[in-house]
């Protein structure tokens, strides 16, 4: 599974078409389907962009839901929002304009990784956004406990 880490910015053309970073584009060789696949995000008015395989996640996570529950029903948006990008032979992918309008990207995006995800946001927005996260954390104090790597075959514990 691809790891996305770093920001990248990337003019947006008069068609809309902007290139995928290529550290990001090549975690998507090999998939079924050429491209990427948006979906919006609940707290902020950004995208969050990930491969086949982490959708069908997402599907099979929603199916684990109580059938016709407000949470299933609710979180089923996120699927019937989720918009299939194909790249072009140039490794630009089309930006509909709901995502533009709704992200508030005009000229620029900014490519956001985010470990298994990555996310595009209009580049100010996200720098907004970013100063209160870290904000947000440095005041709780916040830490993470790292997962335990997987044992190798013959390891002792």
């Amino acid at each position: 599974m691809a790891l996305f880490v770093g920001r990248h910015v990337n003019k947006i053309d008069k068609k809309g078409r902007v290139s995928v970073p290529k550290p990001f584009r090549s975690a998507f060789v090999g998939q079924s389907f050429n491209g990427i696949y948006v979906y919006p995000l609940f707290k902020f008015n950004a995208f969050e962009a990930c491969d086949e395989a982490f959708m069908a996640r997402m599907s099979d996570s929603l199916e684990d839901l109580p059938m016709f529950s407000d949470e299933q029903d609710d979180l089923s948006v996120i699927l019937e929002s989720a918009h299939q990008l194909s790249f072009d032979p140039e490794g630009r992918v089309a930006l509909p304009k709901e995502i533009l309008k709704t992200a508030g990207i005009t000229s620029q995006t900014l490519f956001v990784g985010r470990g298994r995800r990555f996310q595009i946001w209009e580049p100010q927005a996200y720098e907004a956004n970013r100063g209160q996260a870290f904000e947000r954390a440095r005041v709780r104090g916040a830490t993470l406990q790292l997962r335990q790597p997987p044992r190798r075959e013959g390891e002792e514990s």
